[in-house]
């Protein structure tokens, strides 16, 4: 099976949005409001300093999906990448889809004097991401995450 990877375009905000969905219910047990969620993949594809959707393909049909978010350091004077809003498509688990992903970024960070890293968050109940995560080399050891969120 060939991977290929591409910036998202607004023409696949369909796509976008069900995966965002079914991510949330799967991962986190979430239902989303379906017009929020829409609205907010769509504030990305048309301000990319919000951030830049990245799709993995085979041909022309879309199988996985993740959203990288820019974060300023001041220790690096520079950008770290953080990846959101992973999803791929079942049928595409396992075979290696994610890291033709996560290699697109790592060659960006590699290749831009002004990128220092890349950085993710995961649910602490999904052991199978975490498992994935640490196998391509990444580690949890250096930050623990806390968060307020408003209701």
């Amino acid at each position: 099976m060939e991977v290929f990877v591409r910036a998202a375009v607004p023409e696949d905000l369909d796509f976008i949005c069900a995966a965002q969905l079914t991510m949330a219910a799967e991962t986190e047990g979430l239902a989303l409001d379906a017009r929020t969620v829409r609205a907010g993949i769509d504030a990305v594809l048309i301000d990319v300093s919000k951030g830049q959707y990245w799709l993995a393909l085979t041909g022309q049909q879309p199988i996985a999906c993740m959203l990288c978010t820019p974060e300023w350091s001041d220790w690096r004077n520079g950008w770290v990448y953080w990846i959101q809003s992973l999803y791929v498509s079942p049928s595409y688990r396992q075979k290696g889809v994610f890291r033709k992903l996560y290699a697109h970024l790592q060659q960006m960070v590699h290749d831009r004097p002004d990128l220092y890293g890349i950085r993710l968050y995961v649910d602490k109940r999904n052991c199978a991401a975490m498992k994935t995560y640490q196998n391509m080399g990444m580690s949890s050891e250096h930050y623990d995450l806390y968060e307020w969120l408003k209701n």
